[in-house]
């Protein structure tokens, strides 16, 4: 059970069926209830991995999950369809559709399915009216112009997770009322850049992540991340904010109830 005594923070982003962490599932569960993160959602990159992820979900209580096509394989991988995706949302416990995006990092020569892929992500979120889960790396122009079209075609809700793009995406995303997500990045020695990005955002528009196993804050950079370290950004994030732990934890756990509505009406069913 969680220690009620430590603020109760949610790790909206984790990758648990990954190898470095499936194999210890029990553990990392106990190590993220002992630092307050009460919640995670585990995402799916891969549709073929379905069965996996969904089962992380169904066997451990605190856990939610989403599913897409991540942009690095949308080349790789049979195109979702919009009818897929919806039918994966009827799963109790699936709250948001992605990851999806644009990535031109590594692999800018892939950008028209990037971005085909993207759309049809957009038009399920829309459907199901649950989160679309966005990552975006070295495609800021194109990642502001495909929300912004999408989003005028017709309204849906979205979180840039792991956001670490420049501040003009950051601008366009909240003005569509969108979510930016703070990881591990956030607290990077060299990430002020990224601090003040935060800093300038509305408060009620910040979710935590860990990215995990990817992208451990300090004070174990370099390792592999895992959900319990959401308490480490999370305490980042209050001096960014410049509040109390437990008021930042309260505000960003209200933030995520309020864009992942699925997993906040399952926790209160439950």
């Amino acid at each position: 059970m969680p220690d009620t005594a430590l603020p109760q923070i949610v790790d909206s982003h984790c990758h648990l069926d990954f190898d470095s962490l499936s194999g210890e599932l029990p553990e990392v569960m106990a190590r993220a209830q002992a630092a307050g993160v009460t919640r995670m959602v585990t995402i799916c990159t891969r549709l073929k991995n379905i069965a996996a992820v969904r089962t992380i979900a169904e066997a451990h209580t605190p856990v939610f999950w989403a599913a897409g096509t991540h942009p690095m394989s949308a080349a790789e991988e049979p195109m979702a369809t919009v009818a897929e995706l919806i039918a994966l949302a009827r799963h109790p416990k699936f709250v948001g559709i992605g990851e999806t995006g644009l990535d031109y990092h590594y692999t800018a020569e892939t950008k028209a399915v990037q971005q085909e892929s993207l759309r049809l992500h957009i038009e399920a979120a829309r459907a199901t009216s649950l989160p679309l889960i966005i990552h975006a790396r070295d495609a800021d122009d194109d990642m502001a112009r495909i929300l912004t079209e999408e989003y005028r075609a017709g309204p849906y809700t979205c979180v840039m997770h792991c956001f670490s793009s420049g501040a003009d995406l950051a601008r366009a995303a909240l003005d569509l009322g969108f979510y930016l997500s703070m990881s591990g990045i956030a607290a990077f020695p060299r990430s002020q850049a990224l601090r003040d990005i935060f800093a300038a955002a509305s408060l009620d528009r910040i979710l935590l992540e860990t990215d995990s196993p990817y992208l451990a804050p300090p004070p174990h950079r370099g390792k592999r991340n895992e959900p319990a370290y959401t308490a480490h950004t999370a305490r980042l994030g209050a001096e960014v904010f410049g509040l109390d732990y437990a008021d930042f934890a309260r505000q960003t756990s209200a933030n995520f109830d309020r864009l992942f509505w699925k997993a906040a009406a399952w926790a209160e069913a439950a």
